[in-house]
């Protein structure tokens, strides 16, 4: 990757509305970002926010060299709108993609700010169900351990997972299903409900010297509800 990058991430997949751009020179690199809460906006706060961040920024679409997205999971029409908005831009310009899973943004934010080393991520997915992920520390980055799922509060419960010592929670859904916080009381939950741009900056900038970057038209969401992800857990094949 060039000591030089210019990279514009979006995000919309939740209630949250973010917009993060990464200005990195040979000398020295600076975060422009922007986070709402918007739930039911995103199609009339993105694309205006994209303009004011780029603004203070102090560069152009033209000047961009990646192009990143919240890849999901969430909402399913938020994470169509984040990454039509995103594959819009980054054809318009004949740029590369990446996208960043929004559990793990969470997670990066997590260890940013509170320096832990494990988080267990959970999204309120609705139909009586939760996004869950478990991330560590590899490096700098948020790793994830085991898969991403899609799964209902008692089937979580069901997998009898082991609670790592000095972990902690992130997300929307442990307010959504408190049976979840009982079972995981062991770790604390931080005041970290949904996933901001700016904290998958990091992850777009190890995905880019990875050469995992991709054209446009093979940027893809990632919804769960695809396949039923849980049963493939150890054990549970």
């Amino acid at each position: 990757m060039s000591k030089k990058i210019n990279i514009l991430c979006v995000d919309t997949s939740t209630e949250a509305c973010s917009v993060a751009v990464l200005k990195q020179t040979e000398l020295d690199q600076h975060i422009f970002d922007s986070f709402m809460f918007a739930p039911r906006e995103h199609t009339t706060k993105i694309l205006p926010t994209v303009e004011s961040v780029l603004a203070d920024a102090g560069i152009s679409v033209s000047e961009l060299d990646i192009v990143a997205y919240g890849r999901g999971p969430g909402s399913f029409t938020g994470v169509r709108i984040g990454i039509s908005i995103a594959q819009g831009l980054a054809y318009g310009i004949e740029k590369p993609m990446v996208g960043v899973s929004t559990l793990q943004a969470m997670a990066q934010q997590a260890y940013k700010s509170n320096e832990v080393s494990n988080v267990y991520a959970a999204i309120d997915a609705r139909m009586g169900e939760v996004y869950f992920a478990h991330y560590q520390l590899v490096g700098k980055l948020m790793t994830l351990v085991n898969e991403e799922v899609v799964i209902k509060p008692a089937d979580l419960l069901a997998l009898e997972l082991s609670v790592l010592e000095n972990s902690v929670l992130v997300g929307t859904g442990w307010q959504a299903f408190p049976e979840l916080l009982g079972y995981f009381n062991s770790a604390q939950q931080l005041d970290i409900e949904y996933p901001s741009s700016r904290y998958m900056l990091e992850q777009v900038v190890a995905d880019v010297t990875n050469g995992l970057a991709v054209q446009p038209e093979l940027a893809t969401p990632v919804y769960l509800r695809d396949k039923v992800t849980w049963k493939k857990l150890p054990g549970r094949e």
